[in-house]
């Protein structure tokens, strides 16, 4: 079976969702080391081409470095039909770009949301009714499922709020950055700990 991968989605793939990508990475390593690609796909998209090819913003990569991350190997991709039919969960940074995502693949839904969204709903998630964490990735993968299957009856056919949104920091001061990334980190450091605890 394929490790549980999430897709990090954003507009150009070269700010949030590469940090998203790489501080979920980040925090998978501090609880499986080494396992943490084993055991996870973690990888990203943009809504739009203008940035295909392009390493990740000098600012996202600062915020990804000082952290403890790495910023290196990045190209950035345009969404693609193939890649959300392959992703388990898919995290995006607004909710204009959930409904890009809907619109692109209307079987995504249940499985789609925005990142300061699932940050709401992952403590009404029932942790003991999970599949138990072991390390392997089928055991990973059936619990990252049944995760994503809880959030989606947590969130009770309700949209994501205005305030779940990252604001976009491109052009913006380093400050503006790190206050992205802090709430990115708020999201990814959670998830990784219900999915490989």
């Amino acid at each position: 079976m394929s490790p549980f991968s999430v897709l990090m989605v954003c507009m150009g793939n070269i700010c949030r969702s590469p940090m998203a990508e790489r501080l979920l990475v980040l925090a998978a390593e501090s609880h499986v080391g080494e396992r943490a690609t084993d055991l996870l796909l973690v990888h990203g998209a943009g809504t739009g081409g203008w940035h295909v090819g392009a390493s990740m913003d000098p600012g996202a990569a600062r915020q990804v470095r000082v952290r403890g991350g790495n910023a290196e190997r990045f190209a950035a991709r345009q969404l693609t039909t193939d890649l959300l039919e392959y992703s388990d969960l898919i995290l995006t940074a607004t909710g204009e770009q959930s409904r890009f995502v809907h619109g692109m693949r209307p079987d995504t839904t249940e499985r789609t949301f925005v990142m300061g969204e699932l940050r709401r709903l992952l403590p009404e998630v029932d942790l003991d009714e999970l599949p138990p964490f072991a390390p392997d990735p089928d055991a990973v993968y059936a619990r990252g499922v049944a995760l994503v299957e809880a959030a989606a009856k947590a969130r009770r056919g309700r949209p994501p709020r205005p305030a779940d949104d990252l604001d976009d920091p491109w052009g913006r001061a380093d400050k503006y950055f790190a206050r992205i990334a802090d709430e990115i980190e708020a999201t990814v450091q959670p998830l990784a700990k219900v999915l490989l605890t």
